[in-house]
């Protein structure tokens, strides 16, 4: 059976200094770093018995980090892969989240809502995270391989999740999720009738 375990990376000094995340390329806090080596842990005992594993992640440093141990953990590389970035918020990453809070335009409850303009220079709408994300787990699930580990953020999550049950891109608009940094999110492929299971959604045990 396909096993694919979607990580959201741990703390990060955005979430902890109260700006706004997105392509804003934060690094991981000692807390976090501490919950990615649990993440790593977790994982590398779940999967030890596995065979062959691969590990993919956003480019970005706080995911790439705990990528990177859980890599070494399981003496694998990890493939970098800049569409499991998180949303690009334009001109607010980096900036205090009441900057955006100021300035943000909700997507209406009806009509569009994958190609909503949110008001903000230069930030992607969910049409364009989407694409991108049903891009990337495309081709993570062209691979042979089929234990697999990818991390990213809590807004990609969720893309993630719907490419995975396979949700056309334009019924998207309102699909949401929530995860919790470190979270993980247990995917499974069964070899008879080919389902594509949610089996556990994040999961946060190992933090505890």
């Amino acid at each position: 059976m396909r096993e694919l375990y979607v990580v959201t990376h741990p703390e990060a000094t955005h979430h902890v200094d109260g700006l706004v995340g997105g392509w804003y390329d934060s690094d991981l806090t000692d807390r976090g770093t501490a919950h990615a080596e649990r993440i790593a842990a977790t994982l590398a005992g779940r999967l030890s018995e596995a065979g062959a594993v691969e590990v993919f992640s956003s480019d970005l440093l706080r995911a790439r980090r705990t990528a990177q141990l859980l890599g070494q953990r399981l003496g694998v590389g990890v493939v970098l892969d800049p569409d499991l970035r998180e949303k690009s918020y334009g001109e607010a990453g980096g900036r205090p989240q009441a900057w955006l809070d100021e300035r943000f335009v909700p997507p209406p409850a009806v009509g569009e809502r994958m190609r909503h303009d949110e008001g903000i220079p230069g930030a992607e709408t969910k049409w364009e995270l989407a694409v991108r994300t049903y891009a990337a787990v495309d081709r993570i699930l062209r691979s042979e391989v089929v234990h697999q580990v990818v991390v990213t953020h809590g807004g990609t999550a969720t893309f993630v999740l719907a490419a995975w049950i396979g949700m056309p891109l334009d019924a998207a608009g309102s699909v949401g999720c929530r995860f919790s940094p470190g979270g993980i999110t247990v995917l499974r492929e069964d070899d008879h009738f080919h389902n594509r299971w949610i089996v556990r959604l994040d999961d946060v045990d190992h933090l505890h």
